[in-house]
């Protein structure tokens, strides 16, 4: 089980929001915790720790009059350590060179792939060809359903027709190198975790899972390395010393790097 931190960008600042808040009318959301530091200061604060896979979120829509301020603070993060950090928000096969180029190890994906409703395939084959599978990350942020876990795009605020289960993720693993599991009902709630999607979570056997949503105690951690089977893991936001939080971020990598008993 790895900590994989985050860099959430929106309104070109370092922020933790309450997921389900987010808007893009208005550039709205409900804060958590508003950084008076730049991006490039978690940056070299991953990079000193030597703490690989974090992602930097840009939370704005392309549209957004903050986009390029956004964006301005995703670049300082990637530049700041180069091939730490995978990035992801309004990626395409279009623009996803420049991030790499900028020092991305991964793009993160989910509105480009998952459109309309359902995975465009033809969208996934050219991404996944043109950055290289070892290159992308499907971001698969989900709410919770009669019908099950749906994938929600559009920074969460559209649900698709495709459910998370251990099929679509057998599906999609052969264009990806990984994946990242916003459950998004509990992200930045603080709350407690989605326990029956960290236990599917770990019965899929295949390339990396990252899990992230409502983590808030060490207990938390604890059960998502047990349902998990130590080998979900875990991003953790609101609730970290960094950004305002009471979990120790320090005392996270050790707890992560420990084995079940």
């Amino acid at each position: 089980m790895e900590f994989r931190p985050c860099i959430d960008i929106h309104n070109g600042q370092v922020k933790q929001i309450e997921g389900g808040s987010l808007q893009d009318r208005g550039d709205l959301a409900k804060e958590n915790f508003v950084s008076g530091r730049d991006a490039s200061y978690f940056a070299e604060l991953y990079k000193n720790a030597k703490i690989t896979g974090g992602h930097v979120i840009l939370l704005n829509s392309s549209a957004s009059p903050y986009y390029s301020a956004t964006k301005a603070q995703a670049l300082k993060a990637l530049r700041t350590y180069p091939g730490g950090l995978q990035v992801g928000g309004g990626i395409t096969a279009e623009n996803a060179g420049e991030f790499l180029q900028a020092g991305a190890s991964h793009v993160i994906v989910t509105s480009y792939i998952f459109h309309n409703g359902a995975v465009r395939y033809d969208r996934l084959k050219k991404l996944s060809a043109a950055v290289g599978r070892e290159h992308l990350v499907l971001d698969i942020s989900c709410r919770r359903t009669a019908e099950g876990y749906l994938v929600a795009t559009d920074r969460w605020q559209k649900l698709t027709r495709e459910k998370v289960s251990r099929a679509l993720l057998k599906e999609l693993e052969d264009y990806c190198n990984e994946f990242l599991i916003h459950a998004v009902d509990v992200e930045g709630k603080g709350q407690g975790i989605e326990q029956e999607l960290v236990a599917l979570l770990g019965d899929y056997e295949g390339i990396p899972v990252t899990y992230a949503g409502g983590v808030h105690s060490y207990e938390d951690l604890e059960l998502i390395k047990e349902l998990g089977k130590n080998r979900v893991n875990v991003t953790i936001g609101s609730a970290l010393d960094l950004f305002g939080g009471m979990l120790e971020w320090r005392k996270i990598l050790t707890l992560c790097r420990t084995s079940l008993p």
